[in-house]
Parts: C-alpha cells; structure tokens; sequence
C-alpha cells in the first residue's frame, strides 16, 4: 500500500487513524510538509470563499487569498509528489491562481497538466450538496479516474441562508457536519493520490 499525507485536515478527522495515511492537521502545520508522498490537500477556504470579499469589506484585515500561503503550498505539493487538492466550487483561488473553471460533467486539462473537475459530495454520501472542485495532477502522467458526476437531492443545507418568510430551505447542519468530509468520497481521494504515482 503507498503511503500518502494528507495535508491541512481536521484534528482527529477522518483522515487519522488510517494504515497509510500521515495526517497533517493545524498543530503540525501542513505547510512544512515537503514530501515525499503523494498528498490529499484540503486547504482553508475561509478567504478565498464567494463571500470573501463581502467579509473583507466589514472586516478589513481579513484580506482575501490571504492563508498564510496554505493554498500555494498544497498546489505545489500536488504538481511536486502526485495527488489531488479540494476546494469549494466558485473558490478565487481558482482564478488566482490560473488553474480555470471546473468543468461538471468530466475532467479538463489545463496549461499546467493539472486535471481539474467540480463535484457534488451529495454523490458520495453527503447530505448538503457541497459543490467541490478538484485539481489532480500526476508526475509521472496517469490519469484521473472517472467520477460520479450526478447531483443527487440534498436533504440538508450547510448555509444558514433562510426564504423571505424566514425559513429555511432545507434543515441547517452544524458546521462540523457541513465541513466533514464523507467516508466514500474521502477513500476516493486517497485512491487518487496514490494513483497519482
């Protein structure tokens, strides 16, 4: 079995525990991981959220695409040892960063042979819809897998966005349910990276 890191994930999270898996969560601070396995990275989305700009203008010091280089480490880390990054759909550092716009229904090529795709984590197992996209890149040239690219019902809403009339369109979840990551999907990813080499 390869091992492989995974970078910037939750303290005691589902990535821990896992026979082949080195989890760097905050204590370990997954910017100075430098290798040499291929890696899953979920790096904080917080200031590069569609809402980004909106927080930044109420509270000026939370900069947009400031994380403290997080975001630019686990894009490195994927083109330097193999694997694959997730971030919400509509992410900035996207743009940012050149890496283009997440096609649907399949994976894209883009300048830099990095593959990229967007998600729904309804399809594995989630219950709010949670859009994701996802950036692969391989050394040594594999290809990613085919996905489950159909966007099953959500029966929950991460968001506490409510109707006119107050309510809301689906149960909220708590924000830990809202940011868990599905076991299905989660093993996907690990697959993924060790793919990648």
């Amino acid at each position: 079995m390869r091992q492989i890191a995974a970078l910037y994930v939750a303290t005691g999270g589902t990535y821990f525990g896992l026979d082949g898996v080195d989890p760097w969560d905050e204590t370990r601070d997954a910017r100075l991981y430098d290798g040499p396995h291929p890696v899953v990275t979920h790096p904080p989305c917080a200031r590069w959220s569609v809402l980004a700009y909106s927080v930044q203008a109420r509270y000026p010091w939370c900069k947009v695409g400031e994380d403290g280089g997080c975001f630019a480490h686990a894009l490195a880390s994927i083109r330097k040892f193999g694997g694959v990054l997730e971030h919400p759909a509509r992410s900035i550092a996207f743009s940012r960063y050149s890496l283009g716009r997440p096609s649907p229904h399949c994976w894209q090529r883009n300048l830099w042979g990095d593959w990229t795709t967007r998600v729904s984590q309804t399809a594995y197992g989630h219950k709010a819809q949670k859009r994701t996209w996802l950036v692969y890149h391989s050394p040594t040239g594999n290809e990613p897998p085919e996905l489950d690219w159909t966007e099953p019902n959500a029966t929950h809403q991460i968001s506490f966005g409510k109707r006119e009339d107050g309510s809301y369109w689906l149960p909220p979840m708590s924000k830990e349910e809202g940011k868990a990551t599905p076991t299905p999907f989660r093993d996907l990813l690990i697959s993924m990276a060790r793919n990648a080499r």
